[in-house]
């Protein structure tokens, strides 16, 4: 792949980055750091790309591995100041979320990276483990859990417990 293609693809998969990155980091600037982080490392490790085909899972692996660099990072921080402003914001921007994207986000992280995955960034099963470097059967069996999850929340939200 050239410099060239994997700038195309960047561009191509920008709105899948971000929303990837979403999923694991909840600050836009924190996403904003791990897509630039990946960028670089994507345009510096592009030999090691073995084949051309797998470019976009391969980006989106370079992508959640940051995601997670940054969060080792900042759990060993944790700032005082601004620390009520911060607990206002979140509870403001939790009233506006619909019912299920309450329930998405309080899926715990192994579900939720490959709900997103799956339905929202459009890659198949395979893909998705490759990712996420577990077998196709555990992806299925985390979309199944992940499922049941969400439909008892979101029945138990609306009070239609059966």
């Amino acid at each position: 792949m050239t410099r060239e293609q994997l700038g195309t693809l960047i561009l191509d998969s920008e709105r899948q980055l971000y929303s990837t990155a979403k999923t694991i980091l909840s600050d836009d600037h924190d996403c904003a750091d791990a897509i630039q982080e990946t960028i670089v490392k994507a345009f510096s490790k592009i030999e090691t790309l073995r084949n051309d085909k797998y470019a976009k899972t391969w980006l989106i692996r370079i992508l959640i591995n940051e995601c997670y660099t940054l969060l080792r990072k900042s759990s060993k921080l944790v700032p005082l100041e601004g620390m009520s402003e911060m607990v206002e914001t979140n509870a403001d921007k939790n009233t506006d979320y619909s019912d299920l994207y309450k329930a998405l986000n309080s899926l715990k992280e192994e579900l939720r990276l490959p709900v997103i995955l799956y339905y929202i960034e459009d890659f198949n099963i395979k893909e998705i483990a490759q990712i996420l470097e577990i077998s196709e059967g555990a992806v299925q069996k985390r979309l199944a859990r992940a499922r049941g999850k969400l439909k008892r929340d979101l029945q138990e939200s609306e009070g239609l417990i059966i």
